[in-house]
């Protein structure tokens, strides 16, 4: 009797221990939302005493499971919303460090769920808000499937997550039904529009290739002494109005997010734990709880204060921004600024549609020649309204990033990308400090047969993303077999590497001869591996739609500031020369001008 009486005294320890640790994860987890989106040091301390709690919490459900179930009544939904919070957690962390590993932790609790179907009675409780945890489950885990290209199992996953829609709306009928169908269209919708070009098992299955920066798509550089800059922050921002997105990504910031990352290398960062743990038997196979990171996470021996990851930061730290107001804009755009260290490189990608002036003869290029929308937000002006795109007699329109705005951050190293229909006006900031800048700006029209491709994504953002597969874009290449694709992506590797042989010989020409060819800003951003990149494949753009027969005009070609030389690099014949070849290698010759004899 007392033995007994002792066993039910320690399961209710344990049943209260549970229960302690439950809603202390939720406080911590619910706290998360409170806190700064921006800079490294404030929320550190937070995001480590949260992931300590879950980690606790997972392993305790783990040791106690058998007396969970018969004296807590332990249910499998509510192990898989431990998982999925756990999941968000790490998605979150991701969002923060700019860490692809965490992408790879997300989708272990996330697929771990899914594979033992901890939701799969959630039905059957008779409560819509369970439902909605489950549908907003499958949301999460879409777009972490996404970002690591898992595109079969998003495919699976979409389907999986209509069904629920519909067993979801006929069972309860709910007032966010509509909502759900909406989701769905969105998600399907971006499917679509991410396939731009098809590549080809010999089955003629699709193939899903990766476009984040690896050894070998690093381009060459011959280094420099002059090459001290390194990308340490960086803004994407997504305002394009008509464009495809989900989950607050547009497909230009989808696009954009993956050239400024690296492929997630596992086995540099050797994950600790087996994704499944072995000790639950058949009734758990769910992560283990060794899975919660020891790398990376405040307060842990592998975290350093700055907020640099030792042997952990593959990636320069960004910060997303789906139409921000204008003051969100300058908060995010001050903070990484304030968090450059020396030596570092700031750059703000932005994708939006343009806002345009009405003034005929301006005479400050700053905030005369108009800019970018940020938001479609309405504000009140002295009883006045400023819409997107226009402005009310007098005044100037609220929610639009002006190329003046960004003066003030020249003060520090600064790479600026435009993708917009008004790009052009961002070529006359001023250098007043004399710090390295560079701005890369998008065509500001496209041939009417390409119009279609604005809804799916940039041209521009594409060529910066995948030169390639932009390339047959423009071509009418739908689908390409692998074996081919391999052949041609041989030439832009070519491209690129002959390219970035004359911007360091531009250079050493004009220390040697003492005339500038190219602006030495170019060459202190040419040696980071991010940002040569991006120079080099806005090189490869320029060279294809200047040889390219649907785009004559000058606003159908991308610019920059300060301008690379023309003879010397874009108008080179050895670049045009490979072009032409890449064009023939995939039969589509036709679309470009006549070049010399033997292209």
């Amino acid at each position: 009797m007392v033995k007994m009486a002792a066993t039910e005294e320690q399961d209710r320890k344990i049943v209260l221990e549970f229960c302690h640790l439950l809603e202390k994860s939720k406080q911590l987890f619910n706290g998360l939302r409170d806190l700064p989106q921006y800079g490294h040091r404030q929320w550190q301390a937070y995001f480590g005493r949260t992931f300590d709690v879950y980690t606790k919490l997972w392993k305790f459900q783990q040791q106690h499971r058998l007396v969970l179930d018969s004296k807590y009544g332990l249910k499998r939904w509510q192990i898989g919303e431990i998982a999925s919070k756990i999941g968000q957690l790490y998605y979150h962390y991701y969002l923060r460090t700019s860490e692809t590993n965490y992408l790879n932790e997300a989708y272990s609790f996330y697929a771990a769920i899914r594979g033992r179907a901890y939701y799969s009675r959630a039905i059957k409780e008779d409560r819509p808000d369970l439902m909605v945890k489950k549908l907003r489950y499958y949301a999460r885990f879409i777009v972490v499937c996404l970002l690591l290209k898992k595109m079969k199992l998003v495919r699976e996953l979409v389907i999986e997550l209509e069904r629920q829609i519909q067993e979801y709306t006929s069972t309860y009928e709910p007032e966010d039904q509509l909502e759900w169908s909406l989701v769905l269209d969105e998600i399907k919708g971006f499917i679509k529009a991410e396939a731009a070009v098809a590549v080809l098992h010999a089955d003629t299955n699709p193939i899903v290739l990766s476009h984040r920066l690896s050894p070998l798509t690093t381009p060459p550089c011959e280094r420099t002494p002059h090459m001290t800059l390194s990308l340490q922050e960086i803004l994407i921002v997504g305002s394009a109005c008509e464009q495809a997105k989900f989950s607050e990504l547009t497909m230009d910031m989808f696009r954009m997010l993956q050239t400024l990352e690296r492929e997630p290398t596992e086995s540099m960062h050797p994950l600790t734990g087996h994704p499944m743990s072995t000790h639950g038997g058949p009734h758990d196979a769910s992560p283990a709880a060794s899975r919660m990171p020891t790398y990376g996470v405040p307060g842990s021996k592998a975290y350093v204060e700055n907020g640099d990851r030792r042997g952990m930061r593959d990636n320069p730290h960004k910060y997303l921004l789906y139409k921000p107001s204008l003051s969100q804009l300058m908060v995010f755009l001050s903070s990484g600024f304030k968090e450059l260290p020396p030596g570092g490189a700031l750059l703000l990608y932005m994708s939006a549609d343009g806002c345009f002036s009405t003034t005929k003869h301006p005479q400050d290029y700053g905030y005369e020649l108009g800019g970018l929308a940020t938001s479609i937000k309405r504000d009140a002006v002295d009883g006045g309204l400023a819409v997107r795109g226009k402005s009310s007699a007098g005044y100037k329109e609220p929610h639009c990033l002006y190329p003046g705005d960004l003066y003030p951050y020249t003060r520090r190293p600064m790479f600026i990308i435009i993708d917009s229909d008004n790009s052009f006006v961002f070529q006359h900031i001023p250098r007043y400090f004399g710090q390295p800048l560079v701005i890369l700006m998008s065509p500001q029209d496209v041939p009417a047969n390409f119009q279609d491709i604005q809804h799916h994504g940039s041209l521009f953002t594409l060529f910066l993303h995948s030169p390639m597969t932009a390339l047959c874009y423009i071509c009418n290449v739908g689908d390409v077999p692998i074996h081919h694709w391999e052949r041609c992506q041989n030439y832009v590797d070519r491209f690129v590497t002959e390219a970035s042989r004359l911007v360091t010989r531009c250079r050493m020409d004009e220390i040697e001869q003492g005339i500038g060819y190219i602006d030495s800003s170019y060459v202190q951003f040419f040696g980071d591996d991010f940002l040569r990149t991006l120079i080099l494949r806005f090189v490869f753009c320029d060279v294809t739609l200047r040889l390219h027969r649907g785009f004559r005009g000058r606003h159908q070609r991308p610019r920059c500031e300060p301008p690379l030389p023309a003879a010397e690099l874009l108008e080179h014949p050895s670049l045009a020369h490979i072009i032409l070849q890449l064009a023939s290698a995939l039969d589509v010759r036709g679309h470009f001008i006549e070049g010399p004899e033997g292209d």
